[in-house]
């Protein structure tokens, strides 16, 4: 299994988004990595999966969520609305 997952910075509310077969342990190397975007703004929090069958289904999903380059998009499915 492979999953789109979103997640949430605490330190300044901005979303992530991204693909992994283990979203938990994707998580924690977010919250240790000392270089990139997710570095600056750790700690991240695990705020959306979505689980498929394969990774090109997964980033397919993954493509599609960040194309709609839309705050409100992802707060809606977030919250099951979207």
């Amino acid at each position: 299994m492979y999953y789109t997952y979103i997640l949430q910075s605490e330190k300044d509310g901005s979303f992530y988004i991204g693909y992994s077969k283990n979203p938990e342990q994707r998580l924690i190397k977010h919250n240790t990595s000392n270089k990139g975007y997710t570095s600056k703004k750790q700690p991240w929090i695990l705020v959306y999966t979505e689980c498929f069958e394969t990774k090109t289904e997964a980033l397919k999903r993954e493509n599609f969520v960040k194309a709609q380059k839309s705050r409100e998009f992802i707060i809606k499915l977030i919250n099951n609305d979207g």
